[in-house]
């Protein structure tokens, strides 16, 4: 699954590590739920951190459609609500 990271780039994340990025996807709608602006914070630095980690940089001159789009870290909670009212970060 190529995954973007506003402001960042593409990444090409296994469909093996979908499952556990739904579960930070999980702490992040919560955190959202419950207007906890540093639970929201650390979840999405959670989850843009792991799919840094499990995720190889697809090259800036190859063009792939993006099959998820994830906020940046300094995305703004609110912004991230309005996303949430589509099903979330990560559709599953």
């Amino acid at each position: 699954m190529i995954v973007r990271i506003m402001g960042e780039g593409q990444l090409d994340v296994a469909d093996e590590h979908i499952a556990a990025l739904d579960l930070l996807d999980n702490a992040i709608e919560s955190a959202v739920e419950a207007d906890d602006e540093a639970a929201f914070r650390a979840a999405l630095v959670a989850l843009l951190d792991r799919v840094r980690e499990v995720g190889t940089p697809v090259p800036d001159d190859v063009l792939e459609p993006s099959q998820l789009i994830l906020p940046a870290a300094d995305a703004h909670v609110d912004d991230v609500r309005e996303l949430f009212k589509e099903g979330g970060l990560i559709p599953g």
